[in-house]
């Protein structure tokens, strides 16, 4: 399952909805797929979809799916880091009229950058990401994996360091 959410913004992503429903009508995208379409003007119809939903069906949906595709807003990406996942991320863009400013494209440049996510600037770009998303996301949940090693023999390190001289002085009252 593919979830794909727009968020809430007043402002339609049209763009974003429109290219998914394409790629699912074209068989480009093989998985089912579900659109959260917020305020957009395109109706699916190759895809399930819902203008808003719970805050817990979100997560539930993000949770169970195997490739969530999301707006760049923080509050729609972090939810889907948090559970452990690499999202793709198209930020909302104002030349499009779909935000009022870029921030979405300076905060998703930021993120990529360190590896949580990856970004799709161009929507030309989806289908490709989509299609080889396992290729790209795995040196990504690599890296993530590798850093959490390695913060865990540094805490494990510096706890052996505190049980060391907590003997010590035990010994030497």
């Amino acid at each position: 399952m593919i979830l794909v959410t727009v968020g809430t913004h007043e402002q339609p992503f049209d763009r974003l909805v429109e290219e998914v429903d394409r790629l699912k009508g074209a068989g480009q995208i093989e998985d089912d797929v579900f659109i959260q379409t917020g305020y957009s003007a395109h109706r699916p119809r190759f895809c399930e979809h819902k203008e808003f939903i719970s805050f817990h069906e979100m997560m539930e949906r993000t949770e169970s799916s195997r490739l969530v595709i999301t707006h760049g807003g923080p509050g729609s990406i972090m939810p889907v880091i948090y559970l452990g996942k690499i999202p793709i991320a198209v930020p909302r863009q104002k030349r499009f009229g779909e935000h009022v400013d870029n921030h979405q494209v300076s905060f998703c440049r930021k993120i990529a950058e360190k590896g949580k996510i990856i970004a799709v600037y161009e929507i030309e770009e989806l289908g490709r990401k989509i299609r080889y998303y396992d290729d790209l996301a795995a040196p990504l949940i690599q890296g993530r994996e590798a850093g959490y090693e390695s913060r865990a023999r540094e805490i494990g390190k510096a706890l052996e360091l505190i049980g060391r001289r907590l003997a010590m002085r035990a010994k030497s009252r």
